[in-house]
């Protein structure tokens, strides 16, 4: 069997790059992946600018301050989007407000708190520094530099940079197309009451939820019987306008195991079936064109390890989101009992706790098999344990965070 980092390697190796850039409305574009470099289109701050509510000064007229107050005239007011139209003479000042344009004339701000007025004259009591509270033209980027980088995903913050920068509408990479089925005689809806041997479908529901936080558009969502030529038919139309294909369930060898014969049906090659892994040993992957084809173990705990660890990376390349593609590990301390060693990477799902230190601390989640959806749900991350190894409380250990 492949190692869980070689079926990434090959997994990367058969998935496509992203298509074609198209343009996004810029306030749509969080979350979307920038398709190409984007640099500015002039200096920012545009201007010299204020930092402060004051008023702007020529530092030699404070120059003679003793510690007392120095009274300057007020010639006028620079207001943001409301620039002083005037020069500032000798002993003059001009009221000035945060981002409000600083006359070519003065060297300083003064902040408000520092002065007094009396009608038309300022007292201040302040030495200011030389260009004391002010922010410089080109200080934050100069025209041509390079802001943000092709294949970053774009986060809330981003499109205050890209509105800074006039880049509207956004270059962005198409979002993967994701179909996500899964097969089973004893599933029935989240609203139905369960027969006998019938349990509540959910993996489609989370497995979804996961594909859309990676960026994908999910076409279709779909329950299937275990038989041969239903789940061949949904297998055809899903390949048929989908990038990915997920599949969840019927990848073991029992009887009912029928999703690797119906995607042979369907022209799709087999790459591989079993990966050296605990939980979700069984996945299945392979390719027809360029769609790639994941088959998940039907257990919840092994689908969540299957994408996050398979399908995720997968999502990323055919995204362009070059940041991502990587497996994401962080590391923290382990606490309570030690984990027994096993021939497979282990994925134990583990709460996380954040010390006083800024130290990520990793416990075992109480749970009791790879169905237990109840225990996956407490777990904040999934602590990565490879093949021979074990873990003494205090050790440092890998994790891969669940969003």
């Amino acid at each position: 069997m492949r190692t869980p980092g070689e079926a990434v390697s090959e997994i990367l190796d058969r998935t496509a790059g992203p298509g074609a850039p198209q343009d996004c409305a810029l306030a749509e574009a969080a979350g979307r992946v920038l398709a190409t470099d984007v640099a500015a289109d002039g200096d920012l701050p545009p201007f010299p600018k204020s930092a402060m509510d004051g008023y702007a000064v020529r530092r030699a007229d404070l120059a003679r301050a003793d510690g007392g107050e120095v009274a300057l005239r007020l010639a006028g007011e620079s207001s943001a989007g409301r620039p002083h139209a005037g020069t500032v003479g000798a002993g003059e000042c001009v009221a000035i407000y945060t981002g409000a344009v600083v006359p070519g004339d003065c060297d300083a701000v003064v902040m408000v708190e520092r002065s007094r007025r009396e009608g038309d004259t300022v007292l201040l009591s302040d030495s200011p520094r030389e260009r004391q509270h002010i922010c410089e033209r080109g200080e934050d980027v100069r025209r041509g530099e390079r802001v943000l980088t092709r294949g970053r995903r774009l986060r809330p913050a981003d499109l205050s940079v890209l509105a800074a920068v006039g880049c509207e509408p956004v270059p962005v990479f198409p979002r993967p197309r994701v179909s996500i089925l899964t097969t089973g005689d004893e599933l029935v809806s989240p609203a139905e009451e369960p027969g006998p041997g019938q349990i509540r479908e959910g993996n489609t529901l989370h497995l979804a939820a996961l594909a859309r936080a990676a960026g994908a558009d999910v076409l279709r969502v779909e329950v299937l019987s275990d038989e041969s030529a239903l789940l061949a038919r949904a297998f055809e139309r899903a390949l048929g306008d989908s990038d990915f294909l997920v599949s969840t369930g019927g990848v073991s060898m029992g009887r009912y195991d029928l999703v690797g014969e119906a995607l042979a049906a369907c022209g799709v090659e087999r790459v591989f079936h079993k990966v050296a892994i605990k939980p979700g040993k069984p996945v299945w992957f392979g390719v027809r064109g360029e769609s790639v084809v994941f088959g998940l173990p039907g257990n919840p705990v092994s689908c969540l390890v299957g994408h996050e660890v398979f399908v995720r990376p997968a999502l990323a390349r055919r995204g362009g989101a070059v940041d991502e593609q990587g497996f994401d590990l962080r590391v923290g301390l382990w606490e309570g009992e030690s984990p027994r060693a096993g021939d497979r990477q282990q994925n134990i799902p583990v709460a996380v706790t954040r010390g006083a230190d800024g130290v990520d601390w990793l416990r075992a989640v109480p749970w009791r098999s790879s169905a237990d959806v109840v225990g996956l749900s407490r777990a904040a991350g999934l602590a990565v344990i490879e093949p021979g190894e074990t873990l003494a409380p205090g050790e440092a250990c890998r994790y891969r965070p669940l969003v």
